[in-house]
């Protein structure tokens, strides 16, 4: 094979590796501090994507931004959106449901994923028919031999990579983070210490729903192109990456995403006229390892859960 052509795939699977890693990151903390899994994440990330595409759109008609300062808006939307909706279901649905069976939470963060999904269909205008994600970066093509890629795509890679490693400073470097891990550890203990319960778990709700808006941007601004249902596979794609990397760790779903991303790299440069069932492969795997370390691949530890 060329080896420009094998680096571009390279590329690709680098590009989605990061999205994924920074989608299952959110599970992973959600399940760190309260033993929950929030079904509506992925459709957060579809929040996170139209958020910045109407707040950038909005501003740059209304006074003609240019597009780094129509960026500007659109990431701030993009984050203050995925945090409030993460706020709004911790708070509503998630702690009300705090001793309640798991299920309960499941299903309940389900339908609110299918409300945000329908709001957006219904709510925007033509809003089942996917829309052309402005371009919000600097254009042109960086090359070497038959290698090519667009300057915009490695700006969003450089900054999903730089948020993974943001994250997980947060996590380990401060007072919020020092609370989520002193929670996941032991609730009671944690509020012995001091440590507002409430406050951290709509904290660590915000945080994840954060990186979920933040990875609905980086998708519009990669594919030039979102649509309402787009959160659905990637909401399942990121739970898989987290049940497979461990979750409640950290470095665990960062390592699944990057897994899930590898093997479907590998089946299209491989197999590529397979190419179409690279997801299907990739699940296949995931369910293999899933069987060969049940716990994931870096098993949670008792002393420290997130």
């Amino acid at each position: 094979m060329d080896p420009g052509l094998l680096a571009q795939y390279l590329f690709n699977g680098l590009m989605l590796g990061t999205i994924y890693a920074i989608v299952a990151v959110g599970f992973s903390l959600f399940f760190g501090v309260l033993d929950v899994i929030k079904f509506s994440h992925g459709d957060v990330v579809t929040v996170g994507a139209f958020s910045a595409f109407g707040a950038a759109g909005l501003m740059a008609g209304l006074v003609s931004l240019s597009g780094p300062l129509a960026l500007a808006v659109g990431l701030i939307a993009a984050l203050g959106a995925g945090a409030l909706s993460g706020v709004i279901i911790g708070r509503l649905l998630v702690l009300p449901l705090k001793n309640a069976p798991g299920v309960n939470v499941l299903l309940a963060t389900l339908m609110a994923g299918t409300v945000l999904r329908e709001a957006i269909r219904l709510g925007v205008p033509n809003g089942g028919n996917p829309k052309p994600f402005p371009a919000l970066l600097p254009d042109g093509v960086l090359k070497a031999g038959s290698f090519s890629v667009g300057i915009d795509s490695v700006i969003i890679l450089l900054a999903g990579l730089a948020v993974v490693l943001a994250t997980h400073l947060v996590i380990t470097r401060t007072r919020l983070g020092l609370s989520i891990r002193a929670v996941a550890q032991d609730e009671e203990v944690a509020q012995l210490a001091g440590v507002s319960f409430n406050r951290t778990v709509l904290g660590t709700f915000a945080l994840g729903s954060m990186l979920a808006g933040l990875a609905g941007l980086m998708l519009g601004l990669y594919y030039r192109e979102i649509n309402f249902n787009m959160g659905v596979m990637l909401g399942i794609i990121g739970f898989a990456c987290a049940v497979v990397g461990g979750l409640g760790s950290l470095i665990g779903p960062i390592i699944g995403g990057f897994l899930f991303a590898g093997v479907q790299t590998l089946v299209t440069v491989v197999l590529p006229f397979t190419s179409a069932y690279k997801d299907v492969v990739a699940f296949a795997v995931i369910i293999a390892l899933i069987g060969l370390f049940p716990t994931g691949l870096i098993a949670e530890k008792s002393s420290e859960r997130v």
